[in-house]
């Protein structure tokens, strides 16, 4: 008798295993706390009613749910103000315990309930049952006759508070409605803070009312395509019809708009380098004089090998000159008012101080204020705009460079060099966002070069999924999570930003909210994969990289090896040294190749289950020659 029950006992779990492998609650990204299926479902009414009580925002969200169902030309649901025993319902219900943004979500053949405690659980919750719908739910329009969901409980809250994404529209102006796009996209995995790079050394993009000349100068530059970081710098009289700038009015109405997708924006002025747009527009702020013009992505700094990076021009604000704090003060003003999120990014990264070090503006303020070295110099202009930011009722974030001379009282860090800087932050008590370049610089290659625009560095989709925002032996409560940031030096236009962002922002996504005891790359890639399938529905662009293989060449000039390294597994790598196109029928890769002594070129394609999945990569001996 007993060995009957054990044996029914162990069947009802396999069905529940298989069922949870086989259900859409099995692909959802982020993952969930606690996921368990059921048997059954529910399918929607053509003309259901979706309760959502009395609560505006949580009828907004639900109104959100409706226009999905809609995208069916068979549905006309409706938000109805009020609540019932069954159905559709969102419910405000403080009995649902957890950090903020935690959700309770059932669907049984009755229908489905989802609680929260405040209107942002009921938005995650609704960005997780849209993952449970199929991926027509994505499209515009549906070709979909019925929208049916299977039995599932789930319990979820997120790990971190901070789960960012920075967009830099410096370097390539985006519309608002290309933001709004961006913010829809990330909503949807559960982000909540847009990182807004503003300013830097190739535009300004915000209006300053009482500073018009930021705009009127700043905004624009010569058009330039091709690669970044070669371009001819601008001539004296060459007409500048490339770039843009946001009303205030418009940044009013981004703001509410991702307000209304649970989406907190802080923004970046970058200062005090980068600050190349500003210096256009008003020559006086920098310590070297001169005329100016907003970069063309122009090359304006070295970095060499060993030692410090210099300027090639003066591209920052002068600490010594008083002028540049009342700038400030004035931007600061104006921003604080635009943006109610807490904090303000005032940059810090980056500043070519070679200039500062021959002014004589600047030796006469380390005079006055006792500064020993240029890091003192730099933290003195640092906690100066502290203290403006301070002043509006804001707090302050910047780059870790902020760290250099001593932290400002107060101050945040964002960690992009590394760990390190974040914990020595975290460890003197200030608040930390990490977003090391290591793990989530989403600007970098994600693939082989030979696939990529060329930018600084490579970085896999497996590399993002092992980032871990708390170094050991750091208070976790200092550590307000982490960030993707997307530079846009050699990202031209919305398409691209998207291929940048995608899959790779998905692990960001899983690292910020979902427990790390239960990462899992082999799951998360079948996982992933469904995601592409919703992406396609949406008309997303994403980058089809974790089917490339990646290049590694060894030996030397007289005989290369080269490796072949699949990134996720069941792939098959076939290749040719003969000038042609290979497919499933060539040699497949088992061993480090051998380079023929004539052979001019390496083609690779990866294949599944007999067809063709990765790209056909080129690869010049030539070129994998350089690579050694």
């Amino acid at each position: 008798m007993k060995q009957i029950f054990l044996i029914s006992v162990l069947a009802a779990l396999s069905m529940t295993a298989v069922s949870q492998q086989t259900t859409p609650a099995a692909y959802l990204i982020p993952a969930p706390v606690s996921v368990r299926s059921a048997q059954g479902s529910f399918t929607i009414r053509p003309a259901e009613k979706i309760y959502s009580g009395s609560n505006k925002e949580v009828m907004a969200i639900a109104s959100l749910f409706s226009t999905a169902l809609n995208h069916s030309p068979a549905y006309k649901t409706t938000v109805v103000s009020g609540q019932a025993g069954s159905g559709i319902r969102f419910v405000i219900d403080p009995a649902v315990k957890g950090k903020t943004g935690s959700y309770s979500l059932g669907i049984s053949s009755t229908g489905i309930l989802l609680r929260a405690a405040e209107p942002a659980g009921i938005f995650y919750g609704l960005q997780t049952l849209l993952q449970l719908l199929p991926p027509a739910i994505e499209a515009p329009v549906s070709s979909e006759k019925t929208w049916k969901l299977a039995a599932v409980t789930i319990q979820d809250e997120p790990r971190f508070a901070w789960r960012g994404l920075m967009l830099d529209v410096a370097r390539h102006f985006f519309t608002v409605d290309e933001v709004k796009l961006f913010i829809d996209q990330m909503a949807k995995y559960k982000f909540n803070v847009l990182h807004w790079h503003l300013a830097d050394d190739e535009g300004w993009r915000i209006e300053i009312k009482s500073l018009p000349k930021l705009v009127e100068v700043g905004a624009m530059r010569p058009e330039r395509i091709g690669t970044f970081g070669t371009f001819k710098a601008p001539l004296p009289n060459e007409p500048r019809t490339y770039g843009g700038f946001y009303t205030q009015d418009q940044v009013r109405d981004v703001v509410k708009y991702a307000r209304s997708k649970y989406v907190d924006i802080v923004p970046e002025i970058d200062v005090p380098g980068h600050s190349m747009a500003a210096i256009a527009a008003y020559p006086e702020l920098a310590c070297t004089p001169g005329v100016k013009a907003p970069g063309a992505g122009d090359k304006f700094m070295e970095w060499p090998p060993t030692g410090h990076f210099y300027g090639l021009v003066d591209n920052a604000l002068c600490p010594a000159n008083e002028a540049v704090y009342t700038f400030l003060d004035k931007v600061f003003t104006e921003v604080a008012q635009l943006f109610p999120f807490e904090y303000i990014h005032m940059g810090g990264d980056e500043t070519a101080r070679n200039f500062w070090e021959k002014s004589e503006a600047v030796k006469a303020l380390m005079q006055k204020e006792n500064l020993k070295d240029l890091d003192q110099v730099q933290a003195y202009f640092v906690k100066r705009v502290a203290k403006i930011i301070a002043s509006k009722g804001k707090k302050m974030i910047g780059w870790d460079e902020i760290m250099a001379g001593g932290l400002a009282e107060n101050a945040a860090i964002m960690s992009w060099h590394g760990m390190k800087e974040g914990t020595e932050a975290a460890k003197m008590g200030h608040y930390v966002v990490m977003t090391p370049v290591s793990h989530v610089y989403l600007d970098y290659m994600q693939s082989d070069i030979s696939m990529e625009p060329p930018v600084y560095a490579s970085l896999r989709l497996k590399k993002v999924y092992t980032f871990e925002p708390v170094p050991e032996n750091v208070d976790p409560k200092f550590i307000l999570g982490g960030q993707g940031n997307l530079w846009t030096e050699q990202v031209y236009n919305i398409r691209q930003v998207q291929y940048m962002i995608w899959p790779r922002a998905f692990a960001i996504s899983e690292v910020l909210w979902s427990p790390a005891k239960t990462r899992d790359w082999p799951g998360f890639v079948t996982r992933v994969e469904k995601q592409l399938v919703r992406l396609d529905s949406a008309r997303t662009k994403y980058a089809p990289s974790m089917y490339d293989p990646a290049i590694t060449v060894k030996g030397d000039t007289n005989q290369l090896l080269i490796e072949l390294t699949p990134e996720i597994d069941g792939l098959q790598i076939h290749y040719s040294f003969d000038n042609s196109y290979p497919d499933q029928y060539y040699p497949t890769y088992k061993e480090p190749l051998k380079v023929p002594i004539d052979a001019s070129l390496l083609r690779v394609i990866t294949y599944r289950n007999g067809k063709p999945i990765g790209r056909m990569m080129s690869l010049p001996v030539a070129e994998l020659k350089k690579r050694l």
